[in-house]
């Protein structure tokens, strides 16, 4: 996936044109929207020039070809992506390593796992996330071993892949993690372990709460522990979620999350009139998104409280982008009420 191009306009034949003749930026251009190609006799054709274009001088280029050969999934391009993991830029090996998690086919696990093994640190990164999706099975023990890693980026990465494996053997190596020197594999170690309905490192999503980079994903993980752990530590993390909403260190849309999670595993809370107030209150936000994100809630834990504010929205000019949501919210929540 890339960020460069919010949104790709071009033809078919103008972007296999620019692919070759045109300035990096227009190549770059090219090469992205080529991924969007969903016409199979097209996308055949643009997966042989998106192969080309992984030898263009450019960096910039080749990075956007292999991302866009992981968008179209062929797996004629795994050999093309392996060859770009010894690419000399960082950001050109990274997504070729993207790509081929992206593809999962089993062709690539053992040239990713080399790379885990003995990549640069940026290509060990994203490895660590790549082999999880292509056969967890498999890619158990090397994450195991990467927790070892020199570079804290490394651990955290797998340690958060082990977490999205599921298996509960990885607690006890994943355990020792939250010890570590370097406060990022700290957190994605807790994460991990919260993933796993373990709580060791539950004081760490707690004090991560303030923290606005770290805010989402620690509630996330804190949500986790409230609806899979033992009683007591699901306690404690259904109470850090009900002081998130009164937080001013949490962004607002760790604040909206707190509420609708709070809502969707402790209805019957302390917290929950108060988590009810931050939904109805960010239905009415300046931001879109954050509207859109308290529709969202709404419609995994609203119940007959939220249907006349969401109505009410629906008919205002801020709910105008957001029909489709609200109806979707008011219809999981009649559903709800007839169980």
């Amino acid at each position: 996936m890339s960020f460069l191009f919010p949104s790709s306009t071009i033809t078919i034949e103008a972007a296999l044109r620019d692919l070759v003749q045109g300035s990096p930026k227009s190549r770059a251009f090219a090469a992205h929207a080529l991924g969007d190609v969903t016409d199979p006799t097209e996308k055949a054709r643009a997966v042989e020039a998106l192969i080309v274009a992984l030898e263009d001088d450019r960096p910039e280029v080749r990075a956007e070809a292999a991302s866009s050969l992981g968008d179209l999934k062929e797996t004629s391009a795994i050999p093309p992506l392996v060859k770009r993991l010894d690419d000399g830029s960082p950001g050109v090996r990274q997504n070729a390593a993207i790509a081929l998690g992206t593809i999962a086919h089993a062709d690539a696990f053992e040239p990713l796992a080399e790379a885990l093994r003995q990549g640069p640190a940026d290509l060990r990164f994203q490895a660590a996330t790549s082999l999880a999706e292509i056969d967890q099975q498999r890619a158990y023990d090397p994450l195991v071993a990467a927790l070892g890693d020199q570079d804290p980026l490394v651990v955290g990465a797998a340690a958060l892949s082990l977490g999205a494996i599921g298996d509960k053997k990885a607690i006890a190596v994943l355990a020792p993690v939250v010890d570590h020197r370097d406060a990022s594999a700290r957190f994605d170690a807790a994460h991990a372990l919260a993933e796993l309905g373990d709580a060791a490192g539950q004081g760490i999503l707690v004090e991560a709460i303030g923290d606005p980079e770290r805010a989402w994903d620690a509630i996330t993980a804190l949500a986790t522990l409230g609806a899979t752990a033992t009683s007591p530590s699901a306690a404690r993390a259904i109470e850090a979620l009900g002081r998130a909403l009164s937080d001013r260190r949490v962004p607002p849309e760790a604040t909206v999350l707190a509420a609708g999670r709070l809502l969707e595993i402790a209805p019957q809370s302390t917290h929950s009139d108060a988590a009810q107030r931050v939904l109805l209150a960010a239905l009415q936000a300046r931001k879109t998104h954050l509207r859109g994100l308290a529709v969202e809630q709404l419609a995994l834990a609203g119940g007959e409280w939220a249907k006349l504010p969401l109505e009410k929205l629906a008919r205002s000019g801020k709910g105008g982008e957001l029909l489709e949501p609200i109806a979707a919210a008011l219809e999981a929540i009649a559903k709800r009420e007839t169980r």
